[in-house]
């Protein structure tokens, strides 16, 4: 098992609330990361989409409470959002009798209506955390290439080859968009879906621009706007939004659009191999696409990410809003290993007045590149905001 950055702060959760949200898209690892973390207790594991562990609770208050002792882990939660009208009870009543803490750990997709229901259910006794694909600080910079061109996924990162990568993604798009988003959203044409989600790979790092996808899907744009929030929900899908400090400049009002997972960018495009990859024209988007999403998955809870975009050509790929921090750090990506800096990051820093200035960069050494400018590689950085 690769170790994932969050187990302590799921292992912290669980000796601090009753409950725990563990959200993020299928096959991401929630099962791996929970059962890893359950080995130090006693556990009761039920995966919800059996039928066997969802007969057993047909009765919840009555089986659950033969488990009073035992930490539960509720596998594909929306299956049965039902279920947490019933952990309310049971929670509150394991308070009164002094056992408060680490009850249930409750693992799924973060669609609309799961997020809805544990929260009217669960207010004031759940903790929701969100488990992404592995990412840059997560794994060695040996595996940093094949992080990019399959994915952060397990099974098609640690897949045998590239070829056999590819295929366990395209299949996993295929289920997403045949069984999963019929499951967790409202019912959206599959080929619909999928022609949206081939013009974001096509379009990675792009303002968005939901008339252009209306007319191409021949939909109108309240449409495209509920099919992008389904993506977005189910952590497939990220919304950049600019940043609009308090500075007197004709900023751009867009947010920027990307697919979260660099390896389904990939699928969707057909780009299998790495030689093929660096012949893309998605290439650079593609590259600041995983620093961005590693960034951010490493960076301490509370955080706020945004870009900055001027109209006169000023702009910051990624500016974070650390929490104790007073100013951003202005963070600007770069794939080749001699990175050059830009008239526009100079611009936009001027307007920002970041607190630090870095350059990400596809090499592995740490060094300054300008005045008050560090180069740095993606990882190094994300160990830097995890620590």
């Amino acid at each position: 098992m690769i170790p994932r950055r969050l187990q302590a702060t799921l292992t912290s959760a669980l000796a601090e609330v009753p409950a725990v949200a563990l959200l993020g898209p299928r096959q991401v690892g929630k099962t791996t990361l929970a059962l890893e973390v359950a080995g130090s207790r006693t556990s009761i594991y039920l995966d919800l989409e059996s039928e066997a562990d969802r007969a057993k609770l047909a009765e919840p208050e009555l089986y659950l409470a033969e488990h009073a002792d035992k930490l539960v882990i509720l596998d594909e939660i929306q299956r049965t959002p039902e279920l947490f009208q019933s952990l309310r009870g049971i929670i509150d009543a394991g308070r009164r009798r002094g056992q408060g803490k680490g009850r249930f750990l409750v693992l799924g997709s973060a669609s609309i209506d799961l997020l809805k229901q544990s929260s009217e259910s669960l207010a004031g006794r759940i903790r929701y955390l969100e488990l992404a694909a592995l990412d840059a600080g997560e794994i060695g910079r040996d595996r940093l290439e094949d992080l990019w061109l399959r994915g952060g996924f397990p099974e098609s990162l640690l897949a045998g080859s590239d070829a056999a990568s590819l295929r366990w993604r395209v299949d996993f798009i295929r289920t997403y968009l045949e069984r999963d988003v019929p499951q967790l959203g409202p019912r959206i044409p599959a080929e619909t879906l999928r022609r949206l989600w081939t013009m974001l790979a096509h379009s990675q790092g792009g303002l968005l621009n939901t008339a252009a996808f209306a007319r191409a899907l021949a939909v109108d744009g309240k449409t495209v706007a509920v099919y992008l929030d389904l993506l977005v929900d189910l952590l497939l899908v990220r919304r950049l939004m600019p940043w609009h400090g308090n500075i007197r400049k004709r900023l751009v009002k867009s947010p920027k659009v990307y697919i979260r997972d660099s390896g389904l960018t990939h699928a969707l495009l057909g780009i299998g191999e790495r030689e093929a990859l660096l012949a893309h024209p998605v290439a650079g988007a593609s590259w600041e696409g995983l620093a961005i999403e590693s960034l951010i998955a490493a960076a301490p809870s509370g955080t706020d990410a945004y870009f900055f975009r001027t109209s006169a050509g000023a702009e910051i790929d990624l500016l974070l809003e650390l929490p104790g921090h007073s100013q951003p750090w202005a963070i600007e990506i770069k794939r080749g290993l001699a990175p050059k800096i830009e008239r526009g990051f100079h611009l936009a820093c001027e307007s920002v007045r970041p607190e630090r200035r870095l350059v990400v960069y596809g090499g592995v050494e740490r060094f300054p590149l300008a005045h008050g400018i560090e180069a740095v590689s993606v990882g190094d950085l994300c160990r830097e905001l995890s620590a």
